[in-house]
């Protein structure tokens, strides 16, 4: 028995299709979701979404955030940001990173220094995706 799943971004449509289960970063804690799962609508907070086909393979995929709609026969991520694991580009997401603690530092307005905090907070949760993704290919 599967779950149609579609991982949808603010740009376009990341990922669709049957699995046998759903992992998403809740924002209080990691949800599961298996086939014919009650209905459920929550936000979720930056992290790693895996999706577990019907051969058990898992593929993995970094969201900024967004909101999962869980319904029993299908699953709806609409993350603000989506990027297929194997494409995140960890040399980008470093400068980014050095970037947003440099602007910390400066702190030339409230406003920049907030955006810096929460972009430094989603680049934690994209390392960390990395992290994971690492573990359990080693």
């Amino acid at each position: 028995m599967t779950i149609n799943v579609d991982i949808v971004s603010a740009e376009q449509e990341i990922w669709s299709g049957p699995v046998n289960m759903v992992f998403a970063p809740g924002v209080m804690g990691e949800l599961g979701i298996l086939p014919k799962h009650c209905p459920l609508l929550t936000r979720l907070k930056p992290g790693e979404v895996r999706v577990r086909d019907e051969q058990e393979n898992e593929t993995s995929y970094f969201i900024s955030g967004g909101m999962l709609e869980v319904l029993p026969h299908h699953v709806t991520i609409l993350a603000d940001t989506a990027i297929r694991a194997e494409d995140i580009d960890e040399a980008a997401a470093l400068e980014a990173k050095q970037r947003a603690e440099e602007v910390m530092v400066d702190r030339k307005s409230e406003m920049d220094y907030a955006r810096a905090q929460a972009e430094l907070a989603e680049l934690a949760a994209l390392f960390e995706t990395i992290k994971k993704i690492r573990k359990r290919k080693a």
